[in-house]
């Protein structure tokens, strides 16, 4: 196996997490791989996996080098084509990462559209309330709501979402609005936690917290949401997770000059210009379909 079919391994290891699963796909045996891949560290003089009999994961050195690998690979793949007289198109296997109730709701959509204007392209959703790791995870694009770190990634700004204070009419009705974070404190609330126990503190513009009594705590925003339309108590979100109740007059915004800046909303993909054709081609299609979503332009609510 020469030096480009070892980087070829190289690479379909860290994308399938394992010999077998990358031998599979090379079409080859996993001794192969593996012999590829012990050449290559030897070559290199560093360890690029860690591997245990339940896992293969990316060393740091690893991951710098997979960094520097797809693109050279990606650009000698379209060089082929054009050398062969073929356009570079999209195709292949696409994988996607979003948060779960925005990949639901924003994401999958955009992927339906997508699968039937690019035939040559399969798509593999993860829709998780966790941070995913995208070359850990074999993931080549992720939809990103939060503040970004520097970073070697490439991250496209399609919007931002306010971060939203409400309630019932019923419930502030019968409880009052609250005007100042202070005034929470006379309030139940429905909160949030990924795991359930302690909940995210409820924090405002000037630095100022908000403390209401928490009557019940979940790790799902679309509880949060229903219980808040029951009239059970106020709930924090993102704006789009309440766009649809807001609308529909089951909820309200309270505290809305209070608020927090919006959070920005970034398509996120590794490699840049050099990404692969797919890549690109869902980037842009999903570029101008989010931005002109109006809750993540701050309308529609």
């Amino acid at each position: 196996m020469d030096h480009l079919d070892s980087l070829r391994s190289f690479v379909a290891v860290a994308d399938a997490g394992g010999f077998a699963a990358a031998a599979r796909r090379l079409g080859c045996s996993a001794a192969a791989v593996t012999r590829a891949i012990a050449a290559l560290e030897a070559r290199l003089g560093v360890l690029l996996f860690q591997r245990s009999t339940r896992l293969v994961r990316l060393t740091e050195a690893g991951e710098r080098f997979l960094a520097d690998c797809r693109p050279i690979l990606n650009d000698l793949a379209e060089a082929e084509q054009a050398a062969s007289g073929a356009q570079a198109e999209a195709q292949g296997l696409l994988a996607i990462t979003a948060p779960q109730m925005f990949g639901i709701q924003h994401v999958a959509p955009i992927v339906q559209a997508f699968v039937q204007a690019q035939p040559r392209v399969q798509v593999r959703t993860l829709f998780v309330n966790r941070l995913v790791h995208l070359l850990d995870e074999g993931m080549d694009v992720a939809i990103r709501i939060a503040q970004l770190p520097d970073s070697g990634l490439t991250a496209v700004q399609v919007g931002a979402l306010r971060r939203l204070v409400v309630a019932s009419p019923a419930y502030l009705a019968q409880h009052g609005e609250p005007r100042h974070p202070d005034d929470l404190a006379a309030h139940r609330a429905i909160g949030f936690a990924f795991d359930a126990r302690a909940p995210t503190p409820w924090r405002f513009k000037d630095g100022a917290l908000g403390q209401p009594q928490f009557a019940w705590i979940s790790n799902s925003n679309e509880v949060d949401i229903a219980a808040a339309e029951a009239g059970v108590g106020l709930t924090r979100c993102l704006a789009y997770q309440a766009a649809a109740s807001l609308r529909a007059g089951r909820l309200r915004i309270v505290l809305a000059e209070h608020e927090l800046p919006p959070v920005p909303v970034h398509i996120v993909y590794p490699a840049g210009r050099r990404a692969p054709a797919k890549v690109r081609a869902f980037v842009e299609f999903a570029r101008e379909r989010l931005a002109a979503e109006p809750v993540l332009q701050g309308r529609g609510l």
